[in-house]
Parts: C-alpha cells; sequence; structure tokens
C-alpha cells in the first residue's frame, strides 16, 4: 500500500502546485491575460542577459515588453505569490547598469523601454505608448518610467521647456536614473534629477500599483528616489521643467594645481544662490593621465589641427585638471554672454594659457556624449566592457584622494577611460 500512498500524495502536491501558482514556466505566465509581449526569443533573451557593463551575465527565463503599468504589476504580482518556489523579475531600462543590476536568472526581465532606437536594439514597441505628456501651465511633464531621456528632452522642447537636471549621457531611461541619482553637472544648482520629481506611479513588491509623492505615500516616494530598484518599478514620472535656453557656451580651462582646481569648483557652485546672470549652469571637471584623453574623450572639443599637449603645460605628476563650465543664454541675453563669462572668471585660477570656448545649441551640448558613443561604435569599442565605480568624496579627504589615486594608481598606470569630478552642493 505504501507506494499507492506515496503517488497519492505527489499528486496531491502537484495539484496544489498549480492551484496556487507555485509552478512557473514561461506557458503558465501567458494566462496572466498581459496586454504586452512575453517572449522567450532568443535575440531578447540574449539582449537581457547582458547590460552595458559586460561584466556579469544571467540568462532569464523569459522577456515582457509591457503595454502598460498594469503589465508590470500582474507580472510582480504573481511574483510575489510565487515567493517560496517561483521567479524573480528585474526592470530594465536602457540596460545601461555594469553589475548586473537589470539581470535576473531563471525569473523574467521587464523590458521597460519599448520604443525602437537608434542603435537597433529593443524593436519592440508598447502597444499603448503614450507620449510624454507636457503641462506648459504647470511646468512639469509625465512620462513612462521606460522613456529614454533624450526622447523626454524632444518632446518638452516642442513647448519650449525642459527638465532642470542631467545626467551627461541622455540615452538612459528615466525610471533607471531615478532609481540611482541622477547627476550631472547642473546638480549644483538644482540638485540631482531625484530632487526634481513631483510624483511616481510605482509597482510595489506586491504588485500594488500606487501613486506618490511628497505629500501620498511619501515614504514609498522617497524609498523609490535612489532606491537602487530596491523597492519597486517606476512607471510613471511627473518631472518638474524650465524654459529651455537655445544656446551654450561651453568652456574648458586645465589646472596643474589640484588644490586650485577644486578650490575653483568650490567656488563655483557656491554661486548657486544668486541670479542666472551671476553663475554658470554647469559646473564639472575630469582627470587627465594620458595625452590622448584631453584631445579625444567625449567630445572633439578641441581643435585637432591644435591639439592640447600635456608635455607643453607642465604638469604636475603627469595629471591634469580640466574645469568644464557652461552658460546658457539666448536672443534675449546673447548681448551680454561675453561679460558675464568674463565676470566670472576673473576669479579663477587655472592656467590662462589654455582657455578653450566653443558655442553650440544647447541640444547638442546635452547630448554631446552620444556623438562619442557613435564614433566608437564605429570603430566597434562600444560593446566591451565597462567596469565603472562611482563615488561620493567628502571635500576634506579629496585632497589625499588626488595623492593616493590620480597622482598615485593612475598616473604611474595610464588608463583610457574617463575620470569625472562632479563638484556637489551636500544640501542638495
Amino acid at each position: 500500500m505504501a507506494p499507492i500512498r506515496l503517488l497519492l500524495l505527489a499528486f496531491a502536491v502537484y495539484r496544489l502546485l498549480v492551484i496556487v501558482g507555485l509552478t512557473v514556466d514561461p506557458a503558465g505566465l501567458l494566462r496572466l491575460g498581459l496586454d504586452g509581449q512575453l517572449t522567450v526569443d532568443p535575440s531578447d533573451v540574449e539582449t537581457a542577459s547582458n547590460d552595458f557593463g559586460l561584466l556579469t551575465r544571467a540568462e532569464p527565463m523569459a522577456v515582457l515588453h509591457p503595454a502598460s503599468a498594469e503589465d508590470v504589476a500582474r507580472l510582480v504580482r504573481a511574483a510575489y505569490r510565487s515567493t517560496r518556489h517561483g521567479f524573480t523579475v528585474s526592470a530594465r531600462g536602457h540596460g545601461h547598469s555594469i553589475n548586473g543590476q537589470a539581470q535576473t536568472s531563471d525569473g523574467v526581465v521587464i523590458e521597460m523601454s519599448g520604443a525602437s532606437r537608434e542603435d537597433g536594439h529593443h524593436h519592440h514597441r508598447r502597444k499603448k505608448a503614450a507620449r510624454p505628456r507636457v503641462s506648459v501651465e504647470e511646468m512639469h511633464v509625465d512620462v513612462w518610467g521606460g522613456e529614454l531621456w533624450i526622447d523626454v528632452l524632444r518632446s518638452t522642447l516642442e513647448h519650449g521647456l525642459a527638465p532642470k537636471s542631467w545626467t551627461d549621457y541622455l540615452y538612459l531611461s528615466v525610471g533607471g536614473t531615478l532609481s540611482n541619482g541622477g547627476i550631472s553637472g547642473q546638480a549644483f544648482n538644482h540638485g540631482p534629477q531625484i530632487s526634481n520629481v513631483h510624483e511616481l506611479d510605482v509597482v510595489t513588491g506586491k504588485g500594488e500599483l500606487l501613486t506618490c509623492s511628497e505629500e501620498q505615500n511619501s515614504e514609498l516616494f522617497h524609498a523609490v528616489l535612489g532606491g537602487l530598484g530596491q523597492f519597486g518599478i517606476i512607471t510613471r514620472a511627473r518631472i518638474a521643467l524650465e524654459p529651455a535656453p537655445k544656446r551654450v557656451r561651453w568652456i574648458r580651462v586645465l589646472y596643474s594645481n589640484f588644490s586650485s582646481f577644486t578650490s575653483d569648483q568650490e567656488y563655483l557652485i557656491s554661486l548657486h544662490g544668486n541670479p542666472a546672470s551671476q553663475k554658470f549652469d554647469y559646473v564639472e571637471g575630469f582627470v587627465i593621465v594620458d595625452e590622448g584623453l584631453i584631445n579625444n574623450w567625449r567630445s572633439s572639443f578641441f581643435s585637432p589641427r591644435n591639439p592640447v599637449k600635456i608635455s607643453s603645460i607642465g604638469a604636475n605628476g603627469g595629471v591634469l585638471y580640466c574645469l568644464e563650465i557652461t552658460k546658457n543664454y539666448d536672443e534675449s541675453n546673447a548681448d551680454n554672454i561675453d561679460q558675464e563669462v568674463e565676470s566670472l572668471m576673473k576669479k579663477l585660477n587655472f592656467i590662462p594659457s589654455t582657455v578653450f570656448t566653443t558655442d553650440l545649441p544647447y541640444v547638442d551640448f546635452l547630448d554631446r556624449v552620444h556623438k562619442a558613443e557613435l564614433k566608437l561604435r564605429a570603430k566597434g569599442l562600444w560593446e566591451v566592457p565597462h567596469p565603472w565605480l562611482n563615488l561620493f568624496v567628502p571635500k576634506s579627504k579629496i585632497a589625499a584622494f588626488d595623492e593616493g589615486v590620480f597622482k598615485g594608481i593612475l598616473g604611474t598606470n595610464k588608463t583610457s577611460g574617463p575620470i569625472l569630478i562632479y563638484p556637489m552642493n551636500k544640501n542638495k
């Protein structure tokens, strides 16, 4: 009789697993009634198995191209109810993470950025894809969490508006950067991107679709912004806007003295409360430990007919520091731009012979890194491993960091990668 009893028990357990949804396979997920496309297509699975870093790989069971926030919620609810023997879910925007944060093994990757792209990836479109909705009166835009910032910019510029705070690279998803912080040279003035959000729609870990803001579900709002995707999936964000300038005066100056470089950065970001005419709109910088970097990194800013030579400047320990600053303007204040820039630069202590200036449209400045990407793609240098590290270093430790890392490790071990320095006001 024992074998029969065991067989009956096994049958009962199998029925239980099916009833409560603990067995998971792509065919079972199709019964969730999703409006979007759930696929096991090898090309989709391959794309979702990797990210920009190309340092880790995790192959999902399936990939979901959601048609709506409710699709995301249905899938997460299924995963939540299948906790004991179920599956994991990971949201993927542009897949620009570097250590597998957007990957999951034997689970489901939600491809949030469903629109077609210039790079040819992610050719599926959301069935109910909605364009960003701009409110000119209230100066905000509502966008899908998987929307790319470049598309947000294009939509808002149709109304003469633009988001206040950016990342250096615009081919990233809104939900992706808001889950991390969203830092660029404007952050000293407006704070990072997460400081410029009015409202979110979020799918929680239980599969609930909730709206949150400072006033509504505020704990969730602050957990999700900068929460590294651990508190929910952003399906909609309401982003603050401002009038978009037409053009940018883009200036680079060089330093051989690190103390002068950081002092000038700190001075410039201390002006964030001043009127627009009395401060720069963007303050950033980078470290130069290789002659090629200054002429090639991220743009063709310096003229190829007149390349800058580190050896001709007398770099301290073979290291130079470049301060990048910009001033926005349009027709109404174009006549004053030279005077405003000159007044601000009088108080800086850069090497006098190293002022390099260019003027360009606002859009071209914001999208400058993409142009470098296209060049690297053409040379086969984009789809390569990208080890990357971001650190917040306090003012009290930055001089020691320069000695130990910039002049020490990097000064003797040349790198072709970028070393960026963003000065930040802590209260932002």
